[in-house]
Formats: structure tokens, sequence, C-alpha cells
């Protein structure tokens, strides 16, 4: 062998290496994967029944519904579309009628969002980066002094 043609059976072997690392980083990877979707976006395209998703937008007002066995029935919607969804749980202190929420869980074959995790909104300028560009590309965005969170807020 000479040298050109070990220095490129190196490179190779190193190469495929490098891709099975990178597949096998991608494959661990895969499960833990939680994609960030609009209301609008569930209804355009909705995910597969077991495909976890982040469903993020404004608590529809008149939505939330406490039932006695501790499940909450609310709507999530981005001022174009609405998704019904579902938690049992205790809910963040934060989370009402027309603040911003994130909701992690899946959208089963009826529709409706079974959420297992929610985020409310912290405090009065804070909404998550893809809530603010979901909301803003609906048309929805309704920042409280006309010009929005500030960059530090946004990026916590």
């Amino acid at each position: 062998m000479t040298r050109k043609q070990r220095r490129l059976t190196l490179i190779s072997l190193a190469g495929v290496v490098l891709a099975s690392a990178v597949g096998l980083v991608l494959f661990a990877l895969s499960d833990g994967i939680t994609f960030f979707t609009s209301p609008s976006d569930v209804l355009a395209k909705p995910p597969g029944l077991d495909q976890r998703v982040r469903l993020g937008g404004l608590v529809e007002r008149g939505s939330i519904v406490k039932e006695a066995d501790g499940v909450v029935r609310f709507a999530v919607t981005d001022g174009k579309a609405t998704v019904p969804a579902r938690y049992v749980g205790i809910l963040p202190d934060l989370f009402r009628e027309g603040q911003g929420v994130v909701a992690e869980g899946k959208v089963d074959g009826s529709g409706l969002f079974v959420a297992d995790t929610v985020l409310a909104k912290h405090d009065e300028t804070y909404m998550p980066k893809e809530v603010v560009e979901a909301l803003k590309k609906s048309g929805e965005w309704r920042p409280e002094n006309g010009e929005g969170p500030a960059p530090e807020t946004v990026q916590r």
C-alpha cells in the first residue's frame, strides 16, 4: 500500500466512525425530542398519535373547565385556530384565560391534546420565543407596551 492509499483508507475509516457516532446519537435522542407547534399547525398537519409535541399559544377565554376528578379541560388558541386540551394534575399558579401557555403531550385520535406538562407565562413580559413567533404569524400578537418583550426576557 502506498502512502496515498493508506491516508485515503484512514480518512474513509474515520468518516465511517463519525457517521456511525452521529447516527447513534440521533437515534438515542429521537425519543427525547419534542417539537414546538401552534394550534394552526396541529389542525393543518396533525402529528402522529405517538409523537410528542409542545403546543403553544394563549389559553382561550371561557374555555377552562375544572372537573371533580382533577381533570382540567381548556383550549389553546393562536387566534386562527383552537385546539381543545386536557390535563390531569396541578396547574401552575399563573395559568389562566388569556395568558400564554406551553403544554407538552400528544394529540389523540379525536383531535384532543392530552397534556402531561403545562407551563404558564411566569411574569409580565416573558413568553417563549416560539409562542411569540406563532402569535405574530397569526396576527394575534398584542404586547402590552406596544414594543413587545425585551430581548433578554424572551431568551431565558
